[in-house]
């Protein structure tokens, strides 16, 4: 039977709030409404409870403004705010496994576990079934054992070692999303990491290395997904406003002024040489570039399989046509993605959705997680 709950993806950006409700029609997403809004506190920065009743104002007015229906959401915490690695480990029994995941999380996060929320999740190989956290049976929690989806158990025998994508979230920055949205008064069903969201709405079912780049307000996210898994993500402190502030301070421009500049040197000028920019935008630019080309070393170090595509996204993503340079650089085919493909909406406003396509990318994915 397909579900009728619609769901809102409310992404809680580094200076901006955008959300999207979408509802079930036939198992496919289908858009209710949408609405951001720029220029707002910053959950990570700001943790002070003033800051937190600010945001939640924000968000009852942005929720009201653009008529959501649903009462109940899915949020994201931004990737880098959470430690995340594939694990591998010997075959085992569940109760053996729960102890397993937490001694290897103790390896790589550097902060007590006491102090995380830990999930993780044990990765499909091809031709194999799969098991969720949800599906092991931790005596704590009391958790009892689920059947998939054909009924059969949920434990199927496995051969060879167990992959384990495993995330771990501090306590305190999960509680700061509790109670800003039991301020607001709407239900939190969910909460993960923004490159899952993202994995959502522009990767799908796509099975190939992809690497996404994010390019948002304040900072950019490069992620690379294989088998539809992060399997690598970094982060740097380097995104459009601070393009837009070397415009204002190097050219004299207002902030408007110097968001339409941005779009129109990348027709005029990026078709030529990176240098012709004035050159705190080139060193800027060139900061996201050299990040793209220290991911990808990695990347390729370890796997033999190469990047199929590059898609680009964020509020962001449009800077000085990054996808023809990316392109050009690395070889790789590179475009500006669309969270929207697989949402069902009005072809009437098709044209204006694909402009704020990038900007709502996370939000979209995120209302989707219930749904498809």
């Amino acid at each position: 039977m397909a579900k009728k709950q619609s769901y809102v993806g409310i992404d809680l950006g580094g200076s901006s709030l955008k959300v999207v409700e979408l509802k079930s029609v036939n198992n496919r997403p289908q858009l209710v409404t949408y609405g951001f809004i720029d220029e707002t506190y910053n959950i990570i920065k700001d943790d002070s409870p003033e800051a937190r009743r600010a945001l939640a104002g924000h968000l009852k007015e942005l929720l009201k403004t653009s008529k959501v229906s649903s009462d109940r959401a899915i949020s994201a915490m931004p990737s880098f705010s959470v430690f995340s690695s594939i694990i591998s480990l010997p075959e085992m029994n569940k109760k053996d496994l729960i102890s397993a995941v937490r001694w290897e999380a103790k390896k790589f996060v550097p902060i007590p576990l006491e102090e995380m929320i830990l999930d993780w999740e044990i990765l499909k190989e091809p031709g194999q079934a799969g098991i969720n956290k949800e599906d092991l049976d931790d005596k704590k929690t009391g958790k009892k054992n689920k059947k998939d989806k054909d009924g059969e158990s949920d434990n199927p025998p496995r051969k060879g070692n167990l992959k384990v994508l495993l995330t771990a979230a501090p306590k305190n920055l999960v509680n700061r999303y509790v109670e800003i949205f039991k301020e607001v008064g709407i239900q939190l069903v969910g909460l993960e990491t923004e490159s899952f969201a993202l994995e959502r709405s522009l990767v799908g079912n796509d099975r190939n290395p992809i690497m996404v780049i994010d390019i948002g307000s304040a900072s950019t996210s490069i992620i690379i997904f294989s088998g539809g898994v992060p399997i690598l993500n970094r982060s740097i402190d380097v995104g459009g406003k601070n393009i837009t502030k070397s415009l204002v301070d190097i050219m004299g421009l207002s902030e408007g002024q110097a968001e339409q500049f941005k779009r129109d040197m990348g027709m005029a000028v990026m078709k030529e040489k990176i240098e012709n920019l004035p050159e705190p935008v080139a060193y800027l630019i060139n900061s996201i570039i050299n990040e793209v080309r220290y991911i990808l070393n990695i990347y390729q170090n370890q796997n033999k399989q190469p990047i199929s595509k590059v898609i680009m996204t964020g509020g962001s993503s449009f800077l000085v046509n990054m996808t023809d340079y990316i392109q050009n650089i690395f070889n790789i085919k590179s475009f500006v993605g669309d969270p929207w493909a697989r949402v069902i909406h009005p072809v009437e406003i098709d044209k204006m959705l694909k402009q704020l396509g990038p900007k709502l990318s996370v939000a979209i994915g995120l209302a989707m997680r219930e749904i498809v």
